[in-house]
């Protein structure tokens, strides 16, 4: 935990590897202190099919899902931290965007909890 999940099209893949993508991303969650180092994931969704105010812009959506405990400033700051580094790495890109959600404990369960 956590997880962040990034929906872009596939052009985004073909600007700065996936590896760099991921990276930097991970980067900048760990960069904030409230994640191990060793528990971030970050994955990519490149879609070839998709439609963005009926345009074909690209675009880069994360979806950050982190265990409950996280007040709203912590959570802000890492929503402006990720699409800021974003917004570096892809200057021209015109839809950059996060939303974080909460994992409840109560309901949470890994493999390793089984």
């Amino acid at each position: 935990m956590p997880h962040f999940v990034l929906d872009c099209s596939e052009n985004i893949i073909q600007l700065k590897s996936p590896q760099e993508i991921i990276q930097a991303v991970n980067d900048t969650a760990e960069s904030t202190g409230l994640f191990s180092k060793n528990d971030i994931k970050v994955r990519i969704n490149p879609f070839k099919y998709y439609s963005t105010g009926n345009t074909q812009d690209d675009f880069i959506h994360v979806f950050g899902n982190i265990m409950e405990g996280r007040n709203e400033a912590q959570k802000a700051d890492l929503s402006k931290k990720i699409i800021r580094t974003l917004k570096t790495m892809f200057p021209d890109v015109p839809i950059i965007s996060i939303n974080i959600r909460d994992f409840e404990k109560s309901s949470y369960c890994n493999k390793s909890m089984v």
